[in-house]
């Protein structure tokens, strides 16, 4: 896929104040640590996650996509009722009808002639969300798009406790659920515009590649757990052998499509999972680390809000300057890989 007219105009970030450590887990868990003889400290060791956010109880999707979006509308030259399209884009909604794209345009205080729904595929889904928006910009049938995503991973991590506490597994047993305990919450939004719609330095979305292995599909698995959460269980090992050869087949075509090398791009974001998977990932695709920019280490896992949040840290921090090639990295369970060009 390829875009000439497509912009990322302003891209802003909504955290929770609320900060869990893998130090609290793990003490939550000494009881099974105890059981099981296993040391304290393994969370953090193995993934690298120092820390992830978590909403106030009884916080919705809809809520956290909201906060993102109002937001990014305060740091952008453009005005709420230029938005023709908004997407929520995130795993987690209010609920199953109606999308929580319409909840969610309201508390932004969107109009009434924006195009409303939700994109989902798992950590996919905010940059599936961006090329819909780019395909409907460089197609002419609308100008701006407001693209955002809230996730809440707080549930999550309490069922996973609760179920670790409570059901009698051996070291084996707890594997497929360890993966749960590296989620963070957290929120993002982008303005998303035709390029004559921005004032000073255009962010250009330029194309990218996207490639699905679907016979992965059983190795990350979640569905709703009651009411309020979820339940979700990862093959994480084989995930991540599965995962690293689809980033190979995805990166080779990116690279073929777009023209740019391992050596001619500047920075290089990747989702957000955790340590191991960002060495093994980096060697598979001879990348350099130094290109790198992460934030899993306070932030953990936070679905389709890690890559964007993290390029919007990483612009924040400087580390992506104007005019920078950067390569947005996506994979997401099902399984799916996604990488755009992006020319800041």
């Amino acid at each position: 896929m390829f875009f000439r007219h497509t912009c990322i105009e302003s891209l802003a970030v909504a955290l929770p104040e609320a900060i869990l450590t893998s130090a609290e887990i793990e003490t939550r868990l000494r009881p099974l640590y105890e059981r099981l003889k296993l040391p304290e400290g393994r969370l953090e060791l193995m993934t690298g996650i120092r820390e992830r956010r978590v909403w106030p109880a009884g916080t919705r999707p809809s809520d956290a996509s909201a906060a993102a979006g109002k937001a990014v509308l305060a740091k952008s030259g453009l005005r709420a009722e230029q938005v023709e399209l908004f997407i929520h884009s995130a795993v987690c909604r209010d609920m199953l009808e109606p999308a929580t794209a319409s909840f969610a345009h309201r508390k932004i205080g969107l109009p009434p002639t924006a195009q409303i729904f939700d994109v989902s595929n798992a950590c996919l889904g905010f940059l599936n969300a961006l090329t819909v928006a780019a395909g409907l910009i460089e197609s002419g049938q609308i100008k701006c798009a407001l693209v955002a995503a809230g996730e809440n991973g707080g549930p999550l991590v309490e069922q996973t406790l609760q179920t670790l506490l409570t059901r009698p597994l051996d070291r084996h047993g707890i594997k497929p659920f360890f993966a749960n305990l590296t989620i963070g919450s957290g929120a993002v939004a982008a303005m998303v515009c035709h390029h004559d719609l921005v004032r000073g330095r255009t962010h250009r979305l330029l194309g990218g590649i996207a490639r699905a292995a679907t016979h992965h599909s059983e190795l990350c698995q979640g569905d709703t757990h009651g009411a309020d959460s979820l339940a979700m269980q990862t093959d994480s090992e084989a995930l991540l052998v599965a995962g690293l050869a689809l980033a190979q087949e995805t990166w080779r075509d990116f690279t073929t499509t777009t023209g740019w090398t391992a050596v001619g791009v500047d920075r290089v974001i990747c989702h957000q999972v955790g340590s191991t998977h960002r060495r093994k990932l980096y060697e598979a695709l001879g990348l350099d680390l130094a290109k790198d920019f992460s934030t899993f280490e306070a932030l953990g896992n936070t679905g389709s809000v890690a890559l964007p949040a993290t390029l919007a840290a990483a612009v924040a921090a400087g580390a992506v300057k104007d005019g920078d090639k950067v390569a947005l990295l996506g994979i997401g369970s099902g399984l799916n890989s996604l990488m755009l060009a992006l020319e800041w």
